[in-house]
Order: C-alpha cells, then sequence, then structure tokens
C-alpha cells in the first residue's frame, strides 16, 4: 500500500486554473509585428531582401 503525501502547503503557481482560455487575447490576436518596415527609409535593395526573406516556400 502507498501512503498519501503529507498536507502542507501548496506552491500557488502550480495550482490548476479553470478559467476560460478562449477569454484571453493571445498574441496572435494582435496585430503586433505584422508587416512593420525597418528603420532606415525606403531602399529598394532593402526592400527585395525582405520580400524575399518573407516569401513562403510555395512562392519559390
Amino acid at each position: 500500500m502507498s501512503t498519501a503525501p503529507a498536507p502542507g502547503p501548496r506552491d500557488p503557481a502550480s495550482a490548476l486554473v479553470f478559467d476560460d482560455p478562449l477569454a484571453q487575447q493571445s498574441s496572435d490576436d494582435t496585430d503586433q509585428g505584422w508587416g512593420e518596415r525597418a528603420p532606415g527609409g525606403a531602399d529598394g535593395a532593402a526592400d527585395l531582401a525582405r520580400f524575399l526573406d518573407e516569401k513562403p516556400p510555395h512562392h519559390l
């Protein structure tokens, strides 16, 4: 037979949370980071490099 763990103080950070996860905003719910241009101006070579870096693999 096994014995139950001794009762004692518990770490509140390890407690289960039963809140609705869809009620909270995630980082995917914001537009931050989408379409931002690099600082420095309108450099054509930099735009081309950014386009090639961000091009999806199915557009090769």
